[in-house]
């Protein structure tokens, strides 16, 4: 398929933008059902720790497959990146019905997702960048976070319903069945890069060693933990305490994002990206000390809002700012390093929160993450001058 124009004047609505919006909000949506993993593990006996470790092991093998990724996407192109990764998830959904406990195969299938991860949230996000005006970048990356943040609330709930009726197989099943539908709509994504590059592409190396890049890559591992203290541990936290279903947390935290993201998703760019940073990141910070004193399921729920604000505004934030700060040659390679922080901070997070887990509570837990996001900020504040 010829590549398309990108970076039209001003619209962001396009025809190959809102493609690439469906085809991640269809395989976002099975990557995220999977966070009612914990609470399979734990009843075959996991700790903390291991759950850690279990759910770290699909960002080691998505992290060691970015540099690829990226270098690919660059000179390449996207499309091809597109259609592997979505053969991929599917195995890899495919895989899971098979896991009977806690074991090497649980790691093996979960590395193989880490790599249908790696592949997918790259290549989405880099395509969206392409297409979305340079102008209304922030605005338009905020648009296109939604086919991800839709997902963070109806997963959780997907997995709610489907376990209050059947079991594990059954969500397992139809977990598969999203991932293939996901990859059928990825058959008609064109081809996004760029025609015309300057310069020969850099790789990972040179966007993250970039002197300007540096603090970006910092903050968004900080970014990257916090989110990993409830993306992981709000399943087995909810359940112990009897505070509700993690989609009480889930859901008005995704419509809180997907709200600010659709009707005020132009504030960043009106009142400078960088600015907009700050409140926004130490709201995530807020939200985790919530859920260390929470007692009843509506806490839950307004800890949600609190942390969705946090998250709807944190993530285009930085993605447009590492966008506006790459050279366009290293593109690809700079959105791939952007999710591969998420990796790392899963990898560092995972194993360290769910040891404090294991060690002093959940509750305690929160607050680590709480006081790592604060001090996270303020290096940041003092690094990028």
């Amino acid at each position: 398929m010829p590549p398309v124009a990108t970076g039209a004047p001003s619209r962001i609505w396009t025809g190959p933008f809102l493609l690439a919006w469906a085809a991640s909000f269809v395989s976002t949506l099975a990557i995220h059902s999977y966070v009612h993993l914990p609470g399979l593990l734990e009843e075959w006996g996991a700790s903390e720790a291991l759950i850690g470790a279990a759910i770290s092991t699909t960002s080691l093998t998505a992290l060691l497959a970015r540099p690829l990724v990226g270098r690919f996407m660059d000179e390449r192109g996207r499309r091809g990146v597109a259609l592997v990764g979505g053969v991929v998830h599917v195995a890899a959904c495919a895989l899971y019905p098979t896991i009977g406990g806690v074991g090497v195969w649980l790691f093996v299938v979960r590395g193989v997702h880490g790599l249908a991860t790696a592949m997918l949230f790259s290549v989405f996000f880099t395509m969206a960048a392409d297409l979305v005006p340079e102008a209304r970048r922030t605005e338009g990356m905020a648009l296109f976070g939604v086919s991800g943040m839709l997902p963070i609330s109806l997963g959780p709930l997907l997995g709610d319903v489907v376990l209050r009726h059947a079991d594990f197989q059954a969500l397992f099943l139809i977990l598969l069945a999203l991932a293939g539908v996901g990859f059928l709509a990825s058959l008609s994504l064109p081809e996004t890069r760029p025609k015309v590059q300057a310069r020969p592409p850099g790789g990972m190396k040179k966007a993250l060693l970039q002197p300007s890049l540096r603090p970006l890559w910092f903050v968004g591992v900080v970014f990257a933990v916090a989110l990993t203290a409830y993306f992981v541990f709000l399943k087995t936290f909810v359940k112990a305490a009897g505070i509700g279903e993690i989609s009480s947390f889930f859901t008005p935290y995704a419509v809180t994002a997907v709200l600010l993201r659709v009707f005020l998703g132009w504030v960043p760019d009106r009142i400078g990206v960088k600015r907009a940073l700050f409140p926004a990141l130490g709201l995530l910070g807020l939200g985790l000390v919530g859920l260390a004193f929470a007692t009843e399921a509506w806490h839950v729920a307004l800890i949600g809002v609190v942390c969705g604000m946090g998250h709807g505004y944190v993530f285009p934030i930085l993605s447009s700012l590492i966008v506006t700060r790459a050279p366009a040659e290293d593109r690809g390679a700079a959105v791939t390093l952007f999710t591969a922080l998420f990796d790392v901070g899963i990898l560092l997070g995972g194993p360290l929160l769910g040891g404090v887990a294991d060690w002093m509570g959940h509750r305690a837990m929160f607050v680590v993450a709480a006081a790592l996001t604060a001090l996270g900020l303020a290096v940041f504040a003092r690094w990028d001058r």
